[in-house]
C-alpha cells in the first residue's frame, strides 16, 4: 500500500475562506463528483490524458457469484461518501468464491510454485502485462523472505494465503478497474478490503519490539469522537503502509478509533494496481501530492481544480462532526539523508497545516489537533528518491515499529506573541513538526536504541497492550 499520502501546496488561505460560505449543510459527497488522475501511457510523449474517477457506471453488468455456502448479487457497498456498485466476494468463504468471468487461479494455489506459475499463466491469456507481472513475482519473493523472518511456525500457510488473496485482488482490479470518489470511504462488504489489509500487514509486525506512546490520550481521542468531535492527526510518514500499521498497533485498545481514521491520499495509492486493493479498505480524501503537483506540467492546473473538490468533500465531512483525519503535511513519505543514510521526518509544510486548521475552525464542530509521530520505515522503506513513474519497486522487512501521539495542540496560544499571520503560520508548523519529532525520537531510542520501555520519559509513555 499503499499510501504515498500527501497535501497540496496550493490550497492558499483565500481559497479555503472563500469556499466556506458556498458550501451546503450536508454531508456526503455529491453523486457525480470525479476526481481526474493523469495517466501516461509507457513511451507516450505526448503530455498525457486524464482518467476520471466516476461514481459507479450503471450501464455496467451486474455479475453474479456463485460459491459452495451461498449465492449472491452484486449489490452497493460504501457508506457516507457515496455508493459504489462493486463485483461481490464472499469475505468469510476465502479460497472458495468463484466470481463469473474472472480467473481465480491465485485461490486454487497450493504452494508458492503454483501461485508464481499462475502470474505466467494470466500474462500468456492477456490478462496480466508483463510489467505487473515481475512487479508480483518481486512482491511474492519479498513477502515471502519477510514473513519467514519472524520465525513464525506458520509462515509458510501465511505466505500463500495472504499473496494468493493479495495477487487475485490485482487481478481483478486489472480486468475491473475500481474507480475510487474524491471521498472514499472503506469498503467492507461483501469483500472485507479492510480486514484484507489487516491480515496481509500483520506477519511483518515485530510485536516484541513495537512500541505505542501515550496511550491514554488515544483512549481520550475516541471518546471525544463518540462525543461528535472532529480531530485532525498532524504526522510524519514513512510508508504505503502506514495506515494499516496504524490500525494494527490500535486494533486491541482502540479499534473504534482506527477504524473510523480518513487518510488524505496522494493519487498514486488509487492508480497503481499494486496498493489499489489495499487502498480499497481505507477510508480516503483523495489528492494530488504537491510532491508530483508538476510532474507534468500541462496537467497541473487539472490537478488543482480535484484538489479543490476533494477540499470542499473534506470540509462537509467535518461538518457532520466525529471525523478523524490523518495528513502529512510534509507532502509525502520521509526519506533517508542521501549523504548519512539517516531517517529524519520531513519537515511540516506551513500552508498545508493552516489551511486543515482553518477547515477545522469553520466547521461549526468541536475540533482538536494533536501531532503524531510514526516510526516504520523498515517494514516497507520508499525509494531513496521520488519517482516520477508509477511501479516503484516493493522491499519489505520483519521489524518492530512504533507509534506516538502528543497532547493537543492549540494555535492561538501557540501564536500569540505572533505580530501577522504569516509569522503565525510558521511558528504553529513548527511546534508541531517540533512536538511530533520530540516523540519521534523516543521511538527511535526504544526501538533502535534497544531500550525498549526504558525509552519512556516525562513526555512519553511507552506501552505494548498486545503483550
Amino acid at each position: 500500500m499503499i499510501s504515498s499520502v500527501a497535501s497540496s501546496s496550493y490550497w492558499t488561505t483565500t481559497a479555503v475562506v472563500t469556499m466556506f460560505s458556498a458550501l451546503p449543510r450536508t454531508t456526503g459527497c455529491s453523486a457525480g463528483c470525479r476526481l481526474p488522475i493523469a495517466r501516461r501511457s509507457a513511451g507516450d510523449s505526448s503530455s498525457g490524458s486524464s482518467i476520471w474517477l466516476n461514481c459507479w457506471d450503471p450501464s455496467r453488468r451486474e455479475r453474479e457469484i456463485r460459491g459452495p455456502k451461498a449465492s449472491a448479487v452484486v449489490r452497493p457497498v460504501g457508506r457516507g461518501c457515496g455508493s459504489v456498485t462493486r463485483r461481490a466476494v464472499l469475505a468469510w468463504d476465502m479460497g472458495a468464491e468463484e466470481e463469473v468471468g474472472y480467473s481465480r487461479c491465485f485461490l486454487r494455489a497450493r504452494n508458492g510454485e503454483e501461485l508464481l506459475f499462475c502470474i505466467r499463466r494470466e500474462v500468456e491469456a492477456g490478462k496480466l502485462s508483463s510489467e505487473i507481472a515481475t512487479r508480483l513475482e518481486e512482491l511474492y519473493y519479498n513477502y515471502r523472505n519477510a514473513v519467514m523472518q519472524s520465525g513464525d511456525p506458520s509462515a509458510k500457510e501465511i505466505i500463500l494465503s495472504n499473496m494468493a488473496v493479495a495477487f487475485d485482488r490485482v487481478l481483478l482490479d486489472v480486468e475491473d478497474p475500481f474507480s475510487f470518489l474524491p471521498c472514499h470511504k472503506a469498503i467492507r462488504e461483501p469483500f472485507d478490503y479492510y480486514m484484507f489489509g489487516q491480515n496481509y500487514l500483520r506477519p511483518l509486525i515485530d510485536f516484541r519490539t513495537s512500541y505505542i506512546g501515550n496511550l491514554s490520550l488515544f483512549f481520550d481521542m475516541e471518546e471525544k469522537l463518540k462525543r461528535g468531535h472532529n480531530i485532525i492527526l498532524f504526522s510524519n510518514h514513512q510508508t504505503e503502509a502506514d495506515p494499516a500499521l496504524i490500525s494494527l498497533l490500535l486494533e486491541r485498545t482502540n479499534l473504534y478509533f482506527a477504524e473510523k481514521m480518513a487518510f488524505v491520499a496522494g493519487d498514486r495509492v488509487v492508480t497503481d494496481p499494486l496498493c489499489k486493493p489495499f487502498s480499497m479498505g481505507r477510508n480516503l480524501i483523495c489528492v494530488y501530492s504537491k510532491k508530483h503537483m508538476h510532474d507534468v506540467p500541462e496537467l497541473i492546473e487539472m490537478k488543482r481544480r480535484a484538489n479543490t473538490r476533494s477540499l470542499k468533500e473534506m470540509a462537509l465531512l467535518l461538518r457532520s462532526g466525529s471525523q478523524v483525519i490523518w495528513i502529512a503535511p510534509s507532502g509525502g513519505r520521509d526519506r533517508p539523508d542521501p549523504l548519512t543514510g539517516e531517517w529524519n521526518p520531513a519537515p511540516f509544510d506551513a500552508s498545508s497545516m493552516d489551511n486543515m486548521r482553518r477547515l477545522l475552525d469553520h466547521s461549526g464542530v468541536v475540533g482538536h489537533m494533536y501531532p503524531l509521530a510514526l516510526l516504520c520505515y523498515e517494514v516497507m522503506p520508499p525509494p531513496r528518491e521520488v519517482e516520477k513513474q508509477i511501479g516503484e519497486r516493493r522491499k519489505i522487512s520483519f521489524h518492530g515499529i512504533g507509534l506516538s501521539v502528543a497532547p493537543k495542540i492549540n494555535f492561538a496560544e501557540i501564536t500569540a506573541g505572533c505580530e501577522n499571520p504569516d509569522e503565525a503560520k510558521e511558528v504553529f508548523s513548527q511546534a508541531a513538526y517540533d512536538s511530533m519529532i520530540e516523540h519521534y525520537n523516543v521511538l527511535e531510542s526504544a526501538i533502535y536504541g534497544c531500550k525498549g520501555l526504558n525509552a519512556s520519559n516525562s513526555i512519553v509513555s511507552l506501552s505494548q497492550p498486545w503483550l
